[in-house]
């Protein structure tokens, strides 16, 4: 007897729908076929002890499984409910006239029979949504997530039995509903992190608002306990709230990774991933023999703080240069092609030198400039020239630290940004994937970075007295632009030029002072 059931596969961030073909006939044999991997092949072990410890079993036939398509290499233990409800049916231990193909389903069986979470519910969840599917029968721990998906039957189940009795006995599942928008604009609450914590550095506050604002790349120079990872992972709480479209995407990358797990449902903030910087090449973009997302696509729509920039190897620096242009990552294998989005925005920090202190005769640990300068060298010029802002971060003095008067809270701050985001948004939309500032092209930049005689000259004499390298010229108009629209100013004025300039310490010439 033939019986067919629906499972789905997951490739980079998109599903494709599998068919699990099951055949029983005269013979002995279990016969597993359509590129499966390991884990899909020791399911035959899983299956048949859950059967039997609740009250069914494999029996002595020929059964042949396929998994179509069969060019499609397929991976995980998340197939395992799929191909035991096959063998069921096509055996006869569950009645014929079942909506079996009205479903998709998929989870990983224990040996009692209970299962376990599953990766990629979300993209699977569109997935079937699209192709006509009636229902999502998968683990109760990815129901939540799963749910997300308007206008699709998601049924979270505890066990192989409670599916069973479903097609079997007609049995009930209880239906998984999620208020997508309810849920997430309750959960928008107050952040953890607060720039109202953060005694003094208000000029670095004040540079962390423009970045923020115009999504802009921005690396933090200075010497140990100055408040450089303080500020960095304040970042997201000024960031603007998530748009659901933001969200619904974000969810998607992380459901891949299989890390919503323990949060379930959608995601409400914005990531904020700090890799070590012992990370290789392929943890930090993507990939492996299957690829899985890296840490610049966990942080899609968020942060990616990399903390003491010098200390990572020069080669996984150099991976991130195309991410960072381009703002997603292909992983090519010999078989297939995957592609991540990267959207995010890039936060680096450094001591100025091995010592960590300034060339300051006071400092417990001086080092010479030209230990500076090679310190420094680590990162190369490609990819300094796709970091808009830097800025030097000074110790905070005690008469600020003592201080009880707190800062301003990172919800103020957010609103001017989210200000200066609307009226990007508005000044770039009919333009493809460009939404803020940081994203705009020479052509764009000479279209809205236009300025006056005054501002030009200002400009022209930084460059010269300052040496600014060539690269620091459409940063600075970038910058400039950015901190227009957080005054609401239609105008780069020689204000705006001026403080952008200050932006840009590691062009400058005599930096080590």
């Amino acid at each position: 007897m033939l019986t067919k059931v629906y499972g789905s596969a997951v490739f980079g961030v998109e599903a494709t729908t599998i068919t699990v073909e099951v055949n029983t006939d005269i013979g002995v044999g279990y016969h597993l076929v359509g590129l499966p991997d390991n884990a899909i092949k020791e399911s035959n072990y899983r299956i048949a002890a859950a059967l039997q410890n609740n009250g069914f079993r494999i029996p002595g036939k020929k059964i042949t499984l396929n998994m179509a398509p069969a060019d499609l290499r397929k991976e995980g233990s998340a197939y395992d409910l799929t191909l035991a409800l096959g063998i069921l049916v096509s055996t006869g231990q569950i009645k014929e006239n079942n909506p079996l193909s009205e479903y998709i389903i998929m989870g990983e069986l224990s040996l009692d029979g209970s299962l376990q979470p599953i990766r990629g519910a979300l993209p699977i969840a569109i997935k079937a949504k699209e192709e006509g599917f009636k229902g999502f029968i998968l683990p109760k721990q990815n129901a939540k997530e799963a749910a997300i998906v308007d206008g699709l039957e998601v049924y979270g189940v505890g066990t192989i039995e409670e599916v069973i009795d479903f097609f079997n006995a007609e049995i009930p599942l209880e239906q998984t509903l999620v208020d997508m928008e309810a849920e997430f604009y309750e959960h928008l609450e107050n952040p953890e992190f607060d720039f109202s914590d953060v005694k003094g550095q208000e000029s670095i506050k004040r540079c962390m608002e423009i970045a923020a604002a115009g999504g802009h790349n921005i690396i933090l120079i200075g010497p140990p306990g100055s408040g450089k990872t303080m500020l960095a992972k304040r970042l997201p709480s000024i960031l603007p709230p998530l748009s659901l479209s933001e969200a619904l995407e974000t969810t998607k990358i992380h459901s891949v990774a299989g890390r919503t797990k323990e949060k379930g449902g959608i995601m409400t903030a914005r990531p904020f991933r700090s890799p070590h910087h012992t990370i290789s090449d392929v943890a930090l973009v993507g990939g492996g023999q299957y690829p899985q997302p890296g840490e610049i696509s966990l942080a899609h729509n968020g942060v990616l703080f990399l903390d003491e920039l010098p200390e990572f190897k020069r080669s996984v620096l150099e991976v991130m240069r195309q991410p960072l242009e381009d703002r997603d990552v292909t992983i090519s294998r010999a078989r297939f092609t995957v592609t991540y989005p990267s959207s995010f925005m890039l936060v680096a920090s450094m001591n100025p030198s091995p010592g960590g202190y300034f060339n300051d005769p006071d400092a417990p640990v001086t080092s010479s400039p030209a230990e500076m300068q090679r310190y420094l060298s680590k990162i190369s010029g490609p990819l300094l020239d796709r970091i808009d802002i830097h800025i030097e971060v000074t110790p905070v003095p005690f008469e600020k630290l003592s201080e009880d008067r707190k800062g301003e809270s990172s919800v103020i701050i957010r609103e001017r940004v989210t200000k200066a985001r609307k009226i990007q948004s508005e000044r770039f939309a009919e333009i493809e994937n460009i939404h803020y500032n940081a994203q705009m092209g020479v052509k764009q930049i000479r279209k809205f970075c236009k300025l006056d005689e005054a501002s030009l000259q200002l400009l022209k004499t930084a460059m010269e007295r300052l040496n600014l390298s060539a690269r620091a010229y459409d940063r600075i108009l970038k910058v400039s632009r950015t901190i227009a629209d957080l005054d609401n100013s239609e105008n780069i004025t020689g204000n705006h030029i001026s403080e952008a300039i200050q932006y840009r310490s590691l062009d400058r010439d005599g930096w080590f002072g």
